[in-house]
């Protein structure tokens, strides 16, 4: 069995105008915009995801009466990938406000403009295991910083189930994640992008998440 893709540019929706301007060379100029549409992106994912998981119904006294309502079973961990992660970390924090976080730093060191190593540098994680995961990201571009981000995770516990959230996704990346996580793993992306350069950039895609979000590193 494949891991499950939801890509939700397939239908219109408000997801559609925040994922123009996080593209749109003009307003992405405009660092809070951008890190403000990341947030937005990452709540509707997650209000998505939200309706897979698994709720109890409680009771609830109100000034006038009784209500019986749904509450989440299981929180979810929410997990991200510094720097560019964090925009998308706190609008998922919005939406799972009881939620503990884990922060992983993953990068890139290039050997030649074409081929590179994916480094986990730092991991900061509660007990990881039986629980759900919220893995969120800007980009998905090869894959490989999420199989490596998963698999330094494993330390901390064996997860329950793993939800990935990212706003722009590849085929390539996909594929790689299929083959490499579970295959119970479920990917829900703002769009998928179909080119990705030698250099492993996302075409038409954004540009650098963390540069536009944080500023350009040196």
């Amino acid at each position: 069995m494949k891991t499950m893709v939801r890509n939700l540019s397939e239908e219109g929706s408000i997801l559609g105008q925040y994922m123009a301007e996080i593209r749109d060379v003009n307003i992405q100029r405009d660092p809070i915009r951008f890190r403000t549409n990341l947030e937005r992106i990452a709540e509707i994912l997650g209000y998505e995801v939200s309706k897979k998981m698994n709720y109890e119904e409680i009771e609830v006294e109100t000034p006038l009466g009784k209500s019986t309502e749904f509450k989440l079973k299981d929180e979810p961990v929410l997990i991200t990938i510094l720097r560019a992660g964090l925009a998308m970390h706190n609008g998922l924090l919005r939406t799972f406000d009881r939620s503990d976080s884990a922060f992983v730093s993953a990068y890139r060191e290039h050997t030649s403009p074409e081929e590179f190593k994916i480094h986990v540098e730092y991991l900061a994680a509660p007990n990881l295991d039986d629980r759900v995961w919220v893995i969120s990201d800007p980009m998905l571009a090869t894959g490989r910083s999420m199989v490596n981000v998963y698999n330094a995770l494993l330390k901390f516990g064996k997860p329950k189930k793993v939800y990935v959230l990212i706003s722009i996704a590849t085929p390539q990346a996909i594929e790689l994640v299929q083959k490499k996580l579970p295959s119970d793993v479920e990917i829900w992306t703002g769009a998928i992008d179909a080119e990705l350069t030698a250099e492993s950039y996302i075409v038409p895609g954004l540009g650098d998440a963390g540069d536009l979000a944080y500023g350009v590193k040196v």
